[in-house]
């Protein structure tokens, strides 16, 4: 493993007391990834951060060899996690509490198993119904899902409940499994950056970046400045998107019905800004390996006067919006996410800065241009509610306007025309990650003998959506759209 993550080997049997033991010493669980090889063998990293840097801890099951001890007793973050892999890999983790499928449930063992080039070309799914965790008089499911009216992508929740409220919540996310990992195997670093931008939409310029950093740094090579501020302008648009969407859900939940349209109109000039930037509503074909795909298509100072008169407009409507009692009613105190139960899962973003842990990887380790530019990170909020989560966003909308007109006036200032540099395809294996919109972002990128081997993005969204369930302390089923897009995750991001 190259880039800035250490690797420590050692036998499957100590995996998991090694991980439990890092995460006792203070470091967070950021992911478990699987990797299999032509000849049988299984690859198992642990992923773990500390405030500045990553380490890996790695074992192989040889061949043959199809289950290990689970992480998940020691290390409750890793759930989700051993539960993908029981999934995609047909590994068992021995000890884990519930294998209920999640992103592909599976009928067989005959799998198409990512990093390994041979296996099927179809699976054969099993829809059995799963069991209740609740029982008692009056309990009854509701699956919620995974059609939905209104614009919201496919996933369905099985609301256990007995009424109103809601003591157990399960989630399922298979209905957008797409076989991305599988998806990115042997495809040339160019087409491979295309599939990267579609892993989760509402990420796109994030997903590039981290795929295209993990390739620089495997040749060892850094982008020209104004690439690296042009993809900090089209990185924070992004975001500011995204943030707004979120906001907007909440408006519309709310029946704050003359907000709602204000912030849609914030919204649409604003992506129509970035199409005018990059001539794609989503910021699609900017980033690249070895920089950016050519110069911004609108002036710099064009785009910087624009984003002004948005933000001073934007900014009085969040105000009136943020000083409406009936409106902080129902966000305060509802879904809360307790800093303990956050801290021990290692929630990333918003949904963890909303419960008072600091984690930004922009600051943590920076990268890019964000070494340079000035920003603060949206700290102290401790609440966990999504009142919290969404004063976050607002922090960091306004955080996000200051970087990108920090990076255009550069940019206009700038005699530089180097937007791109040659990088090579070089062997190896990396670690790249980026603060997604969601929070942090991870891809895991193998090359061997020239061609993609594996590549596997950890989002935000996977990370955070196993301790959704958490945030149903004591609330109502009419809480639910609040708690969900205070979230602000994408199912395509989960389900892979």
């Amino acid at each position: 493993m190259t880039g800035a993550a250490l690797t420590v080997r050692m036998a499957p049997q100590e995996l998991a007391e090694a991980v439990a033991q890092e995460v006792r010493s203070g470091r967070r669980f950021v992911a478990l990834v699987a990797t299999a090889a032509d000849d049988g063998s299984t690859a198992l990293q642990a992923v773990l951060a500390s405030d500045r840097d990553l380490t890996v801890l790695a074992c192989q099951l040889p061949p043959g060899v199809r289950s290990y001890p689970a992480l998940t007793p020691l290390v409750a973050a890793a759930a989700w996690y051993e539960r993908e892999i029981h999934d995609l890999f047909g590994l068992v983790p021995s000890g884990h509490r519930r294998l209920d499928p999640l992103v592909l449930p599976r009928s067989g063992e005959d799998l198409p198993r990512p990093g390994a080039r041979r296996g099927p070309v179809s699976v054969e799914l099993d829809v059995t119904g799963l069991p209740a965790h609740v029982v008692g008089q009056g309990v009854f499911t509701i699956p919620y899902g995974p059609v939905r009216s209104g614009v919201f992508e496919a996933v369905e929740y099985l609301v256990e409940t007995v009424g109103e409220e809601i003591p157990h919540l399960r989630t399922r996310v298979y209905h957008k499994h797409r076989g991305i990992e599988r998806r990115f195997q042997d495809l040339e670093p160019a087409d491979a950056v295309l599939l990267a931008e579609r892993v989760e939409g509402t990420a796109t310029v994030a997903h590039a970046l981290a795929f295209s950093q993990a390739l620089e740094q495997l040749a060892d090579i850094s982008v020209p400045r104004p690439a690296a501020l042009l993809r900090v302008a089209h990185a924070e648009l992004e975001r500011i998107a995204t943030h707004l969407d979120s906001v907007i859900r909440h408006t519309e939940g709310a029946g704050q019905a003359v907000a709602n349209a204000r912030l849609h109109v914030h919204k649409e000039r604003l992506m129509r800004l970035r199409a005018r930037l990059c001539g794609h509503r989503f910021g699609r074909g900017v980033v690249v390996p070895g920089g950016v795909s050519g110069p911004p298509r609108l002036a710099p100072s064009e785009a910087n006067g624009e984003l002004g008169a948005l933000q001073g407009a934007l900014r009085a409507d969040l105000h009136a919006l943020m000083t409406t009692p009936s409106f902080l009613d129902r966000l305060r105190g509802t879904g809360a996410v307790p800093t303990q139960v956050a801290t021990d899962h290692g929630a990333v973003g918003p949904v963890g800065r909303g419960s008072g842990l600091p984690g930004d990887v922009r600051a943590d380790r920076p990268y890019g241009a964000y070494g340079h530019l000035g920003f603060e990170v949206a700290t102290g909020h401790r609440e966990g509610d999504a009142l919290a989560r969404q004063r976050v966003r607002l922090d960091e909308i306004g955080q996000a306007l200051h970087l990108v007109r920090q990076a255009l006036d550069e940019l206009d200032e700038t005699s530089d025309d180097e937007w791109r540099r040659p990088t090579p395809v070089v062997d190896g294996s990396v670690l790249s990650s980026v603060e997604a919109p969601q929070g942090e972002l991870l891809y895991l990128v193998e090359v061997t003998e020239g061609r993609l081997t594996r590549v596997k993005p950890r989002t935000a969204s996977f990370h955070n959506l196993a301790i959704f369930h958490e945030a149903f302390r004591g609330d109502i089923f009419t809480d639910f759209v609040f708690i969900e897009a205070s979230f602000g995750l994408s199912m395509a991001g989960v389900s892979g």
